[in-house]
């Protein structure tokens, strides 16, 4: 029975297997000695076969590749499309275009899993609950229903055996990881584990719809007094873990809208107010939606209101996170751009040190390559493609939640230039930025700061005589080793080595001409040598021959 789990994980990697080369990657598992994957004796026919689909578009080979694999697959790809530093920009573009969207469950199932979890039946719980969806997607899908004092509510219920299924392709993306690491040398770059626990963390925590709730509960607190967006208020009472009931908004997906009846005008605002709410949630709140996708915007009834629905994948930045953007913008207004590697290094982008030189280069020259040109004359979208090159090509690691906010950004850009050709989002975002950079330096804001670093700095103080107490007590211990590492150390002792041994083969050469002397002038007795006494000239014969040696080592290392 043991057997049972692993066999099964094998087929399931064989069927994905076969569906990777029918989608023209066979020479991808050609390449990598993957194709024992392949069942029977027809893999190098499969291979054959699948080698005509094979072309450039190596993008959209493999969104429809994870579109045929299922939802799970395509969350990852989802995931993929905010990795620059592991995707080439080509594939993150077309990685972009997939959509959560599948097939329905059974109503039946949907009320199943809404009375197990609320504790009571449906009809007792809503006045009207609608059979048909309005979406469906990987995790659970939305019913329009009717709360008994007449709400329209969004009732959004969990896929029965999603937590099931999404564990299981987890453990197939797990073995998959393991297959590449162990196999396919040219994705040694990627740490592959800690891309999958990346993915499995977010996927287990959108099995919780309560999170999801709280997210959107924020968004409606942060945008109560907005008279252009509507955040949908949360119905706790029929909330739990595998239900999630919010306010119906009624309203048209912006991927649905028919922009042809609308004026150039009514284009633009429309586009200027999507990206205005994200940079007011960027750059004001700190606490931003980070899927403004067509299908999470909604354009109400109410004109010059937009609504957003979707609240499972958020980016939060601290106050530190802005104030380490504000000095990054300031130094990239004022053209210092020696000091944008440490500003980015202390927003946490990381890239080995030895390439340094290469990425100041780098951002020197994509930097100037727009230097003096105005907005309107920069294609925003063209700028974060050449970036997400630069951050792949140079191998950079990005925090989670700047990756999120790139895509964000990207995002909104895309979505705009669909409505308005002429949009450009950094027109947007310039104004949000500089009044970042203002609100940084007024004197409340520095003044709370001082207090903030005050408080911290008297904590340290505070605990600094423990710290010194617990450091006493493991130098007593010998649980502390300090180590020194001297760079030029060995050949320092070496030359110093070298001069003792002079030093010694000298003070031998002298004692022996004053010994041999002494005894020249004083022995009388002994084997005499033309008068003077034999040992005396053996003494003098040895002192000769390692003096001239000395003096031939001293000659030899140039060294007078």
């Amino acid at each position: 029975m043991a057997q049972q789990p692993a066999t099964r994980s094998l087929g399931r990697l064989s069927e994905i297997a076969q569906v990777m080369v029918r989608h023209g990657f066979g020479y991808f598992l050609e390449a990598h000695k993957l194709t024992d994957l392949l069942p029977g004796r027809s893999a190098e026919a499969r291979l054959a076969a699948a080698e005509s689909s094979v072309g450039t578009a190596r993008g959209q080979h493999l969104r429809e590749l994870l579109d045929e694999l299922g939802p799970t697959f395509v969350k990852f790809g989802q995931l993929l499309s905010t990795r620059p530093d592991v995707v080439p920009p080509d594939i993150i573009a077309e990685l972009r275009g997939l959509q959560d969207d599948v097939r329905p469950f059974p109503f039946e199932q949907a009320e199943r899993v809404i009375e197990e979890d609320l504790g009571n039946t449906l009809g007792r719980l809503f006045l009207d609950f609608e059979r048909q969806p309005v979406a469906a997607a990987s995790i659970g899908q939305v019913h329009r229903a009717t709360l008994p004092n007449g709400r329209q509510v969004a009732v959004k219920v969990q896929r029965p055996g999603a937590p099931r299924q999404i564990e299981a392709d987890l453990t197939l993306l797990y073995q998959a990881a393991r297959l590449v690491k162990e196999r396919v040398r040219a994705l040694d770059f990627i740490d592959a584990r800690a891309l999958i626990d990346e993915f499995a963390r977010e996927i287990r925590q959108e099995l919780d719809y309560r999170l999801e709730a709280r997210n959107a509960q924020t968004f409606h607190r942060n945008f109560a007094a907005d008279p252009h967006v509507h955040v949908p208020k949360v119905y706790w009472q029929y909330t739990r873990a595998r239900v999630l009931t919010l306010e119906w908004l009624d309203g048209t997906h912006v991927r649905d809208v028919d922009v042809t009846p609308l004026t150039l005008d009514e284009r633009r605002d429309l586009a200027y107010l999507i990206a205005e709410t994200w940079m007011t949630m960027i750059f004001r709140h700190g606490f931003f939606h980070g899927d403004p996708h067509p299908a999470n915007i909604l354009v109400l009834e109410e004109a010059g209101s937009i609504g957003l629905v979707d609240f499972g994948a958020v980016g939060k930045l601290t106050d530190d996170d802005m104030s380490k953007l504000t000095r990054l913008f300031i130094d990239a207004a004022a053209e210092n751009v020696e000091m944008l590697p440490k500003r980015l290094s202390d927003l946490g982008v990381r890239y080995p040190k030895e390439r340094e030189q290469e990425f100041l280069a780098e951002l020197r020259e994509l930097y100037y390559r727009y230097y003096g040109a105005s907005l309107a004359e920069i294609d925003p979208i063209q700028v974060i493609r050449e970036a997400f090159q630069l951050i792949y090509t140079m191998n950079l690691h990005l925090p989670t939640r700047y990756l999120l906010l790139d895509r964000a950004i990207a995002t909104v850009g895309a979505v705009g230039v669909e409505l308005y050709s002429d949009f450009n989002v950094f027109e947007v975002a310039r104004p949000y930025a500089r009044g970042l950079m203002l609100e940084r330096f007024t004197p409340q804001r520095m003044a709370r700061r001082a207090r903030r670093e005050t408080i911290r700095y008297a904590q340290i103080f505070a605990e600094a005589p423990y710290q010194w107490h617990d450091l006493m007590e493991q130098v007593r211990d010998g649980q502390m080793e300090v180590g020194f590492v001297h760079k030029g150390l060995d050949d320092f002792l070496e030359s110093m080595q070298r001069v003792f041994n002079r030093l010694v083969v000298a003070l031998i050469v002298t004692g022996g001409l004053i010994g041999s002397s002494l005894i020249g002038i004083f022995a009388h007795k002994g084997p005499q040598v033309l008068g003077i006494n034999a040992i005396s000239i053996v003494g003098f014969a040895l002192s000769a021959v390692l003096g001239a040696w000395l003096l031939w080592g001293v000659v030899r290392s140039g060294r007078l």
